[in-house]
């Protein structure tokens, strides 16, 4: 069985026994985090059934997921620069992240 869950601003199609990186949630490290934002149901294999879709979110179904470990992503360089005015400014950003196993899917 996979579901479609939003999180974050985004949508991820998850199984379970999946990691996944998903923008920083709250909690900690070993935690279980539930989902209730399920926009999506399907099971996968032959003979499955039609999805499930929401209107807009599937009624009664969630997706459990235990929190393996908060951390941050490889740096990015952002590089300004206008030619011929001597403007240059170079920054970095590391983007924070939670690493979630997902450990059951209901609906």
């Amino acid at each position: 069985m996979y579901a479609v869950i939003k999180t974050g601003g985004k949508q991820y199609r998850v199984v379970e026994g999946q990691k996944l990186r998903v923008e920083k949630l709250p909690g900690n490290q070993g935690e279980t985090v539930t989902f209730s934002d399920v926009l999506m149901l399907g099971s996968l294999g032959e003979g499955a059934a039609a999805p499930k879709v929401g209107q807009p979110t599937v009624s009664g179904a969630k997706v459990s997921a235990k929190i393996t470990q908060h951390a941050r992503d490889k740096k990015i360089i952002v590089f300004k620069f206008k030619r011929r005015k001597n403007y240059r400014r170079k920054n970095g950003h590391r983007q924070p992240f939670t690493e979630l196993l997902i450990t059951g899917i209901t609906g």
